[in-house]
């Protein structure tokens, strides 16, 4: 048995208790698959990061990243929570000002540079440059809503669903207004099969603003995780498929409103890259015992 510190974190938030919660396992290099399962099982939460050594030239660190269910080979709030994470760990406790870090993490997903802004012992921000955006197929507007309970009514009816990735593959599917967003009732199953038969891991709900540079969405993931009150790996994908269809380059987005867990994520492109960031902050310290 072995001791491992453990930070607590809420992702895309500046507010305790709101945004996407992680818990971030230091020093994770001896503990092998099935005990990241099962702590990922422990702490019930949407992820449970574990940062072990990297293997690859370039990288300063490996980020594995699990659910309840597996492990994903990339996601939004992990990364930048971990990365805030480590960044306090290799920090002096008594430089308590503001400091700029940046990091390369190794995911499965290749190498993604990540900017930190240490703010005090308990904030942050951050910012990572996602994988290249790849727009894929688009799919039927009736398939797609009817997975939330919802008719081709309540769609954006001059945006399609579509495939978008930027390290992870998501469905993308605009709605036409804050209401029908709020209609929506997810039919897990009819969700989880869209899903897997497209290699998708999370459907975007959407109302889109691409003038204003808003959107304000919902993220449905499966029956065991439910929905995602940040998802930093749709938020690029909705930036890239924004800025390829309405020439709107950068984006603000509100998300887990619904689930009183109100978020906000920064996108912007860079290139074919979406840069996704948002506040950090740090709710907690923990030794683990495994």
């Amino acid at each position: 048995m072995g001791a491992h510190r453990c930070t607590l974190l809420d992702v895309f938030t500046a507010t305790p208790l709101e945004g996407n919660a992680l818990a971030v396992v230091h020093g994770a290099d001896a503990l092998d698959e099935p005990t990241m399962l099962k702590l990922a099982r422990e702490t019930r939460l949407s992820e449970t990061t574990f940062v072990q050594r990297a293997h690859v030239a370039g990288a300063d660190y490996r980020t594995r990243i699990w659910t309840v269910e597996r492990e994903l080979p990339f996601a939004g709030h992990p990364s930048l929570g971990t990365a805030v994470a480590v960044a306090r760990a290799e920090s002096d406790p008594a430089d308590t000002g503001p400091r700029e870090l940046r990091y390369v993490q190794q995911t499965g997903a290749g190498l993604q540079p990540i900017d930190v802004r240490l703010e005090g012992p308990q904030r942050a921000y951050a910012s990572m440059l996602q994988e290249p955006a790849a727009l894929g197929e688009e799919l039927p507007r009736a398939q797609v809503v009817a997975a939330l309970g919802l008719t081709p009514e309540h769609a954006d009816r001059s945006l399609p669903p579509q495939l978008v990735g930027s390290g992870l593959t998501q469905i993308i599917l605009p709605l036409r207004d804050l209401d029908a967003l709020a209609r929506a009732r997810p039919d897990w199953p009819a969700v989880e099969r869209l899903l897997a038969a497209h290699r998708a891991t999370v459907l975007y709900a959407a109302v889109c603003s691409p003038a204003g540079g808003h959107a304000r969405t919902r993220a449905f993931v499966s029956a065991a995780t439910g929905e995602d009150p940040a998802t930093g790996s749709a938020a690029g994908p909705l930036c890239a498929y924004l800025a390829a269809r309405a020439g709107c380059p950068a984006l603000t987005i509100e998300q887990g409103i619904e689930m009183g867990r109100p978020s906000r994520l920064d996108a912007a492109m860079e290139g074919e890259r979406p840069r996704v960031g948002g506040d950090v902050v740090v709710v907690g310290d923990a030794t683990l015992h495994l």
